[in-house]
Formats: C-alpha cells, structure tokens, sequence
C-alpha cells in the first residue's frame, strides 16, 4: 500500500520470551512499521495503538502531501489466540504546483478498517511463530472525500522468526483490494529489529506491493521504539520509497495495554 498506511501499519519490534504460566506476555504491537505481527493481544485486553504520519511526493513541479492527524488501532483478545481489530484515520491531502498551494483540499475519515488476527502456530526451531490476519475497510464510514464505492479487503501471513537474545526477523506475505479496483496487489514486508536496551529497540524494514496490472512499489522505512512502562510504548519513524512515489515519511505515535 502506499504508505498511505491504510493504515495502519504497525510495527511489532521485540522478541516473544517465555513467560511463567500465570505471567502476562509484554506487550508487542503492529506499529509502527507496516509488518504485523503474528502475536495476538491476551485475552481480555485492549490495546490502542495510535499515532500521526506526513507523507510527500513532488514529481513534475506538482505536489502531494498527505497528514493523518490520527491513525488508531484498537485490537481487543477474545480470545487466547485470537484478536478483533478495528480502525479508523482522519487525514488530510493537499496539492501543489511549483510552490504555490491548491484550494482543493481532502479531508475527512477513511474507511474504517474491521477484522481479526489468529496465532496459528508457536516458534519451534527453524520453524517461525506464524500469524494470520484479515480485514474489511467499509466505504460507508469514510468521509466524503475518501468514500470509495466498493468494500475494500486485505489478508495477511505474519511470521517472525527469534535469531538471537536481541534480534528478530518478522516478515508478512498476503494479498489486498481497495480503491474501487478489482486488481489484486500481493503484498510484502520484511523487518528487522534490534533490543539496544530493555526500554530501547530499533527497526529497519522493507515493504510493498507487486500489483497485477501495473508496476511494483517497494519502500523502506527505519525507527525507534521506546517502552515508556510495561503497557506504554512511544515510537518515530522515517522512510521514503525506492520506487517513484514517496519522497519522505515521517510518522510518531504511542501504544497502551489496558488492563495492566
């Protein structure tokens, strides 16, 4: 997706650890990179993960910038193993031509994101822990300058693979529709993050989509991750695209576990 981040993106850096029988797992989120993981939030708890990106792209003198003032996330466990997921952004894009600022601004809401994620496998070996996620953006809850006409849907596997006390690889292969197009774009991402600290990680990822009528798009995007308290997480993030149609993003946001 153009990271344009249907959203959501999200990044879960850090690495499962064992935990005791009756301990509640740490907390690991799908932001802010836009690989997710295959870890579901516990049973009976919500987790809210929001934030804000800028996004640019000038190519012939004429300019896109695209703010999303708000991008939330609240995923809630339903179960042991499985998570619904709902999400919503409110954004802004606006245009220029050498300089000199349109009129013609969007803004408003997306289409709300609605879905869920199943763990369907632990680590074991060689073999990674593996995740699978789906989701419905309704045309019906977008303002209007962003109401598409039809449903769009994305699915998702998530795998993430522990290479060391302070490292992991996670990585998502899965397919989407969206914007009133019936072409299918095959999605990929693969992240990798680094434990500098108990409280401090870092991330470096590549990520995109090989539609199957046009040209491929592939992006990169690197960043902080900060574990203010064991249910709080602050996060920045920068990136740009490796093909044509990103030249910068910048994206900030927190993430909260409730109850502790």
């Amino acid at each position: 997706m153009k990271k344009r981040l249907y959203i959501i993106t999200l990044f879960c850096f850090g690495i499962a650890v064992a935990q005791e029988d009756n301990a509640v797992p740490e907390m690991v989120t799908d932001r802010p990179d836009a690989t997710e993981s295959p870890l579901t939030v516990p049973k009976g708890y919500v987790q809210i993960e929001a934030g804000g990106f800028y996004t640019s792209f000038e190519e012939n003198a004429f300019k896109t910038e695209t703010y999303a003032y708000n991008t939330t996330l609240i995923r809630y466990g339903f179960l042991n193993n499985f998570e619904f997921r709902l999400g919503w952004n409110f954004e802004e894009t606006r245009f220029s031509t050498n300089g000199m600022e349109a009129t013609n601004v969007l803004s408003g809401f997306s289409p709300l994101l609605a879905g869920m994620k199943v763990q369907i496998a632990d680590e074991s070996g060689w073999k990674p822990q593996i995740g699978l996620l789906g989701h419905l953006y309704l045309p019906f809850t977008a303002g209007s300058d962003y109401r598409p006409e039809t449903t769009g849907a994305d699915f998702r596997f998530s795998f993430a693979n522990t290479l060391s006390d302070r490292s992991s690889l996670s990585y998502n292969l899965g397919a989407q529709w969206g914007n009133d197009s019936p072409e299918i774009a095959y999605v990929y991402t693969l992240a990798y993050g680094f434990a500098i600290t108990e409280q401090f990680g870092i991330y470096a990822e590549l990520y995109g989509d090989f539609p199957e009528d046009s040209r491929a798009n592939h992006l990169w995007d690197a960043g902080l991750t900060y574990m203010l308290k064991p249910n709080l997480q602050l996060d920045p993030t920068v990136g740009s695209s490796i093909t044509e149609g990103q030249d910068i993003l910048l994206s900030a946001g927190a993430s909260f576990r409730f109850p502790n």
